[in-house]
């Protein structure tokens, strides 16, 4: 029998945190590293070569590099699932070669491990910016019926989900990931404003997009689009997106720290214009 992966045994595995300055210096002279432990490296060509992720990789403002956990096999069949200890359906993926995996990745550069699982915290704008700034993520892509949970608690920092549902593995997570992120790394996109006026990352669904013609199949656009009053514009966007987010996301809505500029505009729409003028 294998033994069991210890607590302490981790800190020794781990390697140390870097100088401030060291860290500092490698964000502004490499790339952002995405290091991805799969079993599948194929299902990720086609989306990440593709467009704005492919460019930015030609670019060099981010690399995605594979780790296939079963060149962490010592077994002649690269055996990476056993049967669960208690009974039940299906196979778990066992901690050693994951646990090899995460510390091949870390030695290369050292990183956040995120898991991919349906049991983590939802994935939202906030926490993709905030993994922007650092130099790295490390994402752990499950299979089966999950991973042996010594992994999840004692060699990740953070467990993520991308919505409420099972899929068959971590992969299309991972990418969801890769990409959120990546919209927040300076020179990814090609206006760096764009993704902070992007839906969700004020807690908001965005604002509709019109594009021309004007009028199309009889549904002109909006106006207000069209009167040069940049003020107006701004304001009516806000309201749309305040507008949306109540109808759509009311557990977003609810969480949003409305300005007396909000209420107002929702006043306004939901009474008519100068309804709440005495409120300017």
């Amino acid at each position: 029998m294998n033994e069991p992966i210890e607590r302490e045994s981790l800190s020794a595995r781990q390697p140390q945190d870097e100088p401030a300055s060291d860290v500092e210096t490698r964000r502004a002279t490499e790339p952002f590293l995405f290091q991805v432990l799969t079993l599948f490296r194929e299902v990720f060509d086609a989306y990440l070569s593709a467009s704005i992720l492919g460019k930015a990789q030609q670019r060099e403002r981010l690399r995605v590099e594979y780790i296939d956990i079963r060149d962490f096999t010592f077994d002649r069949h690269r055996t990476v699932d056993d049967t669960p200890f208690g009974g039940g359906s299906g196979m778990v993926m066992k901690p050693e070669p994951l646990a090899l995996a995460i510390e091949a990745a870390r030695a290369k550069r050292p990183s956040k491990v995120v898991l991919l699982t349906p049991a983590g915290r939802p994935l939202r704008s906030h926490l993709a910016q905030e993994w922007s700034t650092q130099e790295g993520l490390i994402l752990v892509c499950g299979r089966y019926e999950g991973i042996d949970e010594r992994i999840a608690e004692y060699f990740c920092d953070e467990q993520v989900s991308i919505g409420d549902y099972v899929l068959t593995g971590g992969e299309l997570g991972a990418m969801a990931i890769i990409d959120a992120v990546s919209r927040f790394i300076p020179g990814v996109l090609g206006n760096d404003q764009s993704p902070l006026d992007e839906s969700m990352v004020d807690g908001c669904l965005e604002y509709p997009h019109y594009t021309r013609p004007r009028e199309f199949r009889g549904h002109d656009i909006p106006d207000v689009l069209l009167s040069g009053d940049h003020q107006k514009i701004a304001d009516w966007r806000r309201q749309q997106s305040l507008l949306r987010t109540r109808a759509r996301r009311p557990d977003l809505f609810s969480q949003i720290a409305l300005s007396s500029r909000d209420r107002w505009l929702l006043n306004e729409a939901d009474h008519g214009p100068g309804a709440s003028e005495n409120e300017r």
